[in-house]
């Protein structure tokens, strides 16, 4: 089953910028004029989806939210003493920059290709891109956190419960790799190369029912397997010292109960606070029903993953040719403006249609044998539990 978007209810932003934001006058009105101009040189070859106007075809979200992100974007982005122009001499309003970088990160095209389209200098997209990541990474990243109160973990919990019966899960586990251009020249390029040969480095994201992200992890080389990155995450250590996933245990019965975690997949290791699906040939009745609940629970993570590449295409596929250092900000970035189009009920969203394939297509599988013995019992009980036994 696939996840459930919840009540309409509107979430809670960050009440200080919006009010900000609403006040600005930075609204669809104020955007009107350039917009107008702009669609008329990249929107022509641009064939709406469904139910979506050019606007929002060009960039995967309403022009609420696209306003919003400028809100977000303009301290950092105007207080710079660089001032970008079109090539025919005109300068770039901030709505402009905005459109001009979020262009960059969803269509996967070239600088020069965003450039023609634009009207601008490929050197100008480039430094107005990196412009944006910056701002975003310092003034949006409150949109992407663990959950900071009991209540607001209890409703993910219970989202999650929901859905597949699964008791006091608190997130989906998964990993993908962000495939890049390097030459073969490169001192360190071996040092990138996974197990399908191309240079990648790893993305890990914990997400809760709604597809957002709670926790990223990124910049490891691709040749990593998900138990290594998992291992050298800052989550694995928060969740080992009790840090993190150590809130109410659950009675299951008067003599088994559960602790708080998160499900991955067979590539995890099993552990007290990550459940992994059963691996043997031969299972019970009970498992079996186990590894459905899990596999249906777990897709969430799949399917957030998928929506992220399918959306902000600078990350899927072979486009990343610069300074490889500079990526895991523009994937951390992309995962902000993820999870800001879901924390703004952006209704587009739910225009954006989600294809069948995998996040990873032409990555099997991997296969974790690490198991942690009480980890093993917990899940033994949980999958008892859940068959009514």
């Amino acid at each position: 089953m696939g996840p459930v978007r919840g009540s309409k209810k509107k979430r809670k932003v960050d009440k200080k910028v919006e009010k900000e934001y609403l006040a600005s006058g930075s609204s669809e009105n104020g955007s009107t004029d350039w917009w107008e101009m702009l669609s008329k040189r990249i929107a022509g070859n641009v064939s709406p989806s469904k139910g979506l106007d050019k606007f929002q075809s060009v960039f995967k979200m309403s022009r609420r939210t696209f306003d919003y992100i400028c809100s977000l974007a303009e301290e950092h982005m105007q207080a710079k003493s660089a001032h970008f122009v079109f090539s025919n001499g005109k300068p770039m309003s901030l709505h402009e920059q905005v459109a001009l970088a979020l262009r960059r990160l969803s269509s996967g095209n070239s600088l020069i290709s965003v450039g023609d389209s634009f009207g601008a200098h490929h050197s100008t997209v480039s430094q107005v891109t990196w412009r944006f990541i910056e701002a975003i990474e310092e003034k949006g990243l409150h949109h992407l956190r663990w959950p900071s109160t009991e209540e607001d973990m209890t409703q993910i919990k219970s989202k999650f419960e929901r859905i597949q019966g699964l008791p006091n899960c608190c997130g989906a586990i998964d990993a993908t790799h962000i495939t890049m251009m390097l030459s073969s020249s490169e001192q360190t390029a071996d040092v990138w190369l996974d197990q399908n040969k191309n240079h990648s480095m790893v993305l890990q994201a914990v997400v809760d029912l709604d597809m957002r992200f709670r926790d990223v992890v990124t910049g490891l080389p691709g040749k990593m397997n998900e138990n290594s990155v998992l291992q050298s995450s800052t989550f694995f250590k928060l969740c080992e010292k009790g840090e993190r996933l150590n809130g109410k245990k659950l009675n299951l019965s008067e003599e088994a109960e559960v602790r708080e975690y998160i499900v991955g997949d067979s590539g995890f290791p099993l552990l007290p606070w990550l459940l992994t699906p059963y691996q043997e040939k031969e299972i019970s009745e009970s498992k079996a029903d186990f590894n459905k609940r899990h596999f249906a629970t777990h897709i969430v993570a799949q399917r957030a993953l998928v929506r992220l590449k399918e959306v902000w295409k600078m990350i899927h596929g072979m486009m990343w040719r610069p300074d490889k250092h500079k990526l895991p900000r523009f994937i951390l970035v992309c995962c902000i403006l993820h999870n800001i189009i879901i924390d703004m009920e952006d209704e587009v969203l739910d225009e954006l249609p989600i294809s069948s394939h995998h996040h990873d297509p032409g990555y099997g599988q991997e296969v974790c044998v690490s198991v942690d013995m009480t980890a093993s019992v917990l899940r033994d009980n949980l999958s008892l539990h859940l068959s009514g036994r």
